[in-house]
């Protein structure tokens, strides 16, 4: 059977049951006041709109779901989708586009690019150590992209185009990058540069 087949693709609860066996392994947990007892699930009334996954603390008396504190949250896109984007974009070996998204999961574009920002910004290493913090060599490099936002043009092409430093951890292969006014060695080397590359 292909992993495509999963239950929680194509089922909108069981793709909120495989969420919460992830999220709250040790058991659910409230995103008011942080308790652990008394939490009951809320049946879900066919008449009203269906939350699936709805919680009620029995503690503040508060409703979540286990999309409250993750890239889920403030999103009426169904959850299956959410895990399909999800699936897509880690087994793709070059990334997936926003328009392929869009085509995909037959979704409007504006929602794919939506979904394709925030499971990237949950990608993101939480490692918050400077570049070269652990004694490695660190390369830096510039380059020229795209079209600078400068109001007197230049028949020089390169004038016209952003200024873009990058430093890249030889060990660990990290990169960080930064627009740049000039490449000029005092700008280069200006200790700024150094809380701005805290990635």
């Amino acid at each position: 059977m292909s992993i495509l087949s999963k239950p929680y693709f194509h089922d909108e609860q069981a793709a909120f049951e495989f969420v919460e066996s992830i999220i709250w392994a040790a058991g659910p947990v409230c995103p008011h006041c942080g308790g652990t007892e008394r939490i009951t699930s809320v049946k879900p009334n066919p008449e009203k709109r269906v939350r699936f996954g709805l919680k009620r603390c029995g503690q503040c008396k508060g409703q979540f779901t286990v999309r409250m504190g993750t890239i889920f949250e403030e999103s009426k896109l169904p959850m299956t989708k959410w895990l399909q984007a999800i699936f897509l974009m880690c087994a793709s070996k070059k990334g997936v586009s926003a328009h392929q998204l869009h085509r995909t999961l037959d979704v409007t574009y504006k929602t794919a690019w939506f979904l394709a920002h925030r499971v990237r910004e949950a990608m993101k290493p939480f490692a918050k150590a400077m570049m070269g913090s652990d004694g490695g060599a660190v390369e830096v490099d510039e380059t020229f992209i795209g079209q600078a936002p400068v109001e007197k043009k230049s028949r020089l092409t390169l004038a016209n185009m952003n200024k873009v430093m990058t430093l890249v951890e030889r060990n660990t292969g990290r990169a960080a990058s930064i627009v740049v006014t000039d490449f000029r060695l005092s700008t280069m080397a200006c200790p700024h540069w150094v809380i701005r590359f805290e990635c």
